[in-house]
């Protein structure tokens, strides 16, 4: 197993969870504990994010190694959790912009398509790393900083 994708894994995976008790939290009533819940979702996105953006740039990606056949299924799918996962991300700080700066009205509607999308995000997330990495061995890996200035 891939180092720092499964750790990059782990904390996405972590965030999602962590939405999930804070939705729990929040129909119970328990504001404080969604709060802290959310927040702590927030930062294990953040850590998720950091690793991603650090490989990407001192690493590299990593090309799908499945099957030929099936590699244009994997990119459109890839493609669409990419937009998922952006997507996701924007709301997810515009959600918890909202609820610092105490505008709950709006919070309140757009906090559980946020937390839909961002377990859409997770679940594509967890399956574009078992295709990469589990299922099939990964492909070619080429530094972005290598990409750019040649080498």
């Amino acid at each position: 197993m891939p180092f720092l994708p499964t750790i990059s894994t782990f904390f996405i995976v972590t965030s999602a969870v962590l939405v999930a008790i804070g939705w729990f939290f929040i129909l119970k009533g328990k504001a404080k504990a969604h709060k802290r819940t959310m927040l702590s979702a927030a930062v294990s996105a953040l850590l998720f994010f950091i690793i991603y953006v650090s490989r990407t740039i001192f690493i590299g990606n990593t090309s799908f190694g499945g099957p030929e056949d099936i590699k244009i299924y994997y990119t459109v799918f890839l493609v669409f959790h990419i937009i998922l996962a952006t997507t996701s991300a924007v709301f997810g700080v515009v959600t918890i912009t909202l609820a610092i700066k105490r505008k709950l009205r709006i919070h309140r509607k757009i906090g559980p398509i946020t937390s839909i999308l961002w377990f859409f995000s997770a679940v594509t997330g967890v399956a574009v790393y078992l295709l990469l990495y589990i299922i099939y061995d990964g492909g070619k890996t080429t530094s972005m900083i290598k990409a750019i200035l040649g080498g």
